[in-house]
């Protein structure tokens, strides 16, 4: 690699085999979850998880490449986490509060992902490039936000409640 155009489209390579680990996790993740809310908050970060792949094809179209075959190693080690949490033996109010634990992780690492991407494309001018990644960037950081406000309105709370009601009967 010698050049930053190419260290994009790596980068790029790595996001497109993020977001398609993702539609592949996303629906076992909601179907764990025992929230309505949260189940319908990672559904609907799925649809826009598919039209963020579609958003990635069309910077590499863009850029007249094509993604790399590489897979991303740190979305399937957070996918594995995620995995872990759904086959844990846990109460689903708690099981809720870890999955938006692991599900924010996701959403910080590709916050950076996205990030550094579009300053790389913008670093090189490529201006249709830096608003497809400028586009998914914004969508991350308002679902991390989502599953922020999910996590302290209702499902932390109620985890927490949950728990003081099991100590207070083992008292």
């Amino acid at each position: 690699m010698e050049t930053l155009r190419e260290l994009l489209i790596e980068e790029l390579s790595d996001l497109y085999s993020a977001e398609k680990q993702l539609v592949k996790a996303l629906p076992k993740m909601a179907k764990a979850a025992t929230s309505p809310a949260l189940q319908e908050a990672i559904e609907s970060h799925l649809a826009e998880t598919e039209a963020q792949v579609e958003r990635l094809d069309e910077a590499f179209a863009a850029l007249a490449e094509k993604p790399k075959r590489k897979k991303c190693k740190a979305m399937e080690g957070l996918i594995e986490e995620g995995a872990g949490i759904i086959e844990e033996d846990m109460t689903g109010e708690l099981k809720d509060a870890a999955l938006i634990g692991a599900a924010q992780k996701v959403e910080h690492y590709e916050m950076a992902a996205y990030g550094t991407s579009r300053a790389f494309a913008e670093a090189l001018g490529l201006r249709e490039v830096v608003d497809l990644l400028q586009a998914t960037l914004d969508e991350e950081g308002a679902a991390d936000k989502k599953l922020n406000e999910l996590a302290l309105d209702e499902v932390n709370p109620t985890a927490a409640a949950v728990g003081q009601e099991e100590m207070a009967e083992g008292e």
